[in-house]
C-alpha cells in the first residue's frame, strides 16, 4: 500500500476535511496516475450525504469523485497501452469480475457479480484495494487501477475538462446510441440543461439529430441555443409545452430532484421513448392511457462500459465537444453540494482542481 491525501466526509452532515488514505501499489497490470482534476457530480452528493439508504448505505470516511483526469506516473510490467506522462482518466467503474458474459462484452458496468464503483464500492474482485473494505474516489492526489479501467484522453483534449466526459458524457452517449440517435435523423429532447444536459445537447446535435432543450428556467434559452439546441421549451409554461406537443421521438431526462416524469410525456410522438437518467428517489405517478394510445416507452439508463466510454471521449474529441466547466478548490465543496441539493441553475460542471487545493 502507499499513502496519499484526499478530501473526505466523516459523516453525512460533516464538512470536507483533508485526510490520509491508502491505496494498493501498482501491480503488473495496473496504472498509477497523479489526479489533477476531478469533476463534481450530483451522484457525489447523493452518496456522500447518504441519500440512497436504505437501498445503499454510505461508508465513512467517504472520498467522492468518479470523474478523474491526470497524468500517468507508473505502469505495471504487463501494461503496454499506457506510459508515464500519458493523459488518462477513470470514470464511474474501478473494478469488476472481468470474467462474466457482460464483462466479456465490454459492459463492465453491468458485471453480473456487481461492478465496483470508483468510490464507496466494495473491494471484492481483487484488482483494487484500500486500507478499508471500500474504494476512495477522485477527490485525492493519486489513483491506481487495473489497466482495464483506464481511459486514454486524446492528445489535445483539455485535461481539466476530460473528467465530466467519463460520467456526464457517457451517461448521455450510451442512451443516445441505445435508442438509435447515433444514426441521426431523430427529434431528441433533453430535459435539464446542466452538467448532464449540456453534454446531451452537444452529443445529440453532433450525431445529426434535431435537438429540443427542455428546462424550467427560461433564462437558459440563450446558452441552450449556443451549444446546439434547435428549439427551447419551458416545461413550466403551458403554452410552450402545448406548442411542442408530440415533437420528440426520444427524450433524455436528466432531472435528479423530485419531479413527475409524466410532465414530459405529452412531448413524445408516436412510439416515443423517455429515458430516466437523473437519480431521483421519489416514485412517479404515470397515467397509462397516454402510454397505450401512442405506444410510448419509459425506460432508464446509467453509464456505459469501458469500450463505450473510450468511444465517447474519442467522439467528443473528433467533434470538438468540450464540457463547460468551472474550476473550484476543495474549500468550496460544501457550498457546491448545497447548490446541487437545491435547484441547479448553472450550465457548467464544477471540477475540483487538485493541485490548487493542496
Amino acid at each position: 500500500m502507499y499513502t496519499t491525501q484526499a478530501w473526505a466526509k466523516a459523516a453525512a452532515d460533516s464538512d470536507f476535511k483533508k485526510i490520509d488514505i491508502q491505496r494498493n501499489l501498482c501491480g503488473e497490470e495496473d496504472v498509477t496516475f497523479a489526479v489533477k482534476y476531478c469533476g463534481i457530480c450530483h451522484s457525489d452528493v447523493h452518496v456522500a450525504e447518504d441519500h440512497l439508504k436504505p437501498v445503499r448505505s454510505t461508508n465513512y470516511p467517504c472520498v467522492p469523485g468518479h470523474e478523474l483526469a491526470g497524468l500517468v506516473t507508473e505502469v505495471g510490467t504487463k501494461v503496454t497501452a499506457y506510459k508515464v506522462g500519458d493523459m488518462v482518466g477513470v470514470g464511474c467503474i474501478s473494478d469488476s469480475c472481468l470474467a462474466c458474459p457482460t464483462c466479456n462484452t465490454g459492459n463492465e458496468h453491468a458485471c453480473q457479480a456487481g461492478m465496483t464503483g470508483t468510490y464507496n464500492g466494495e473491494t471484492k474482485h481483487g484488482h483494487i484495494a484500500t486500507d478499508k473494505s471500500w474504494t476512495f474516489g477522485g477527490y485525492s492526489n493519486s489513483q491506481t487501477v487495473h489497466q482495464r479501467f483506464i481511459i486514454k484522453i486524446p492528445p489535445g483534449f483539455p485535461l481539466e475538462a476530460a473528467g465530466p466526459v467519463f460520467c456526464a458524457g457517457i451517461t448521455m452517449f450510451s442512451p443516445l446510441k441505445e435508442w438509435g440517435a447515433h444514426r441521426g435523423g431523430l427529434r431528441v429532447g433533453i430535459v435539464g440543461i446542466g452538467g448532464l444536459g449540456q453534454m446531451g445537447v452537444q452529443l445529440a446535435r453532433a450525431m445529426g439529430n434535431t435537438v429540443t432543450a427542455i428546462s424550467t428556467s427560461p433564462n437558459k434559452k440563450a446558452v441552450a441555443k449556443e451549444i446546439g439546441a434547435d428549439t427551447f421549451v419551458v416545461s413550466t409554461d403551458p403554452e410552450s409545452m402545448r406548442a411542442a406537443a408530440m415533437s420528440c421521438d426520444l427524450i433524455l431526462n436528466t432531472v435528479s430532484v423530485s419531479h413527475e416524469l409524466g410532465t414530459y410525456l405529452p412531448l413524445l410522438a408516436m412510439r416515443g421513448t423517455i429515458v430516466q437518467l437523473g437519480v431521483a428517489m421519489n416514485a412517479h405517478a404515470v397515467y397509462q392511457l397516454p402510454l397505450m394510445m401512442r405506444k410510448l416507452r419509459v425506460t432508464g439508463s446509467t453509464i456505459g462500459g469501458m469500450l463505450e466510454t473510450q468511444e465517447c471521449i474519442d467522439f467528443c474529441h473528433r467533434h470538438k465537444i468540450v464540457p463547460r466547466i468551472k474550476l473550484v478548490t476543495a474549500d468550496a465543496l460544501l457550498d457546491i453540494y448545497k447548490m446541487l441539493n437545491s435547484k441547479n441553475d448553472s450550465v457548467v460542471r464544477n471540477v475540483l482542481d487538485i493541485e490548487a487545493s493542496k
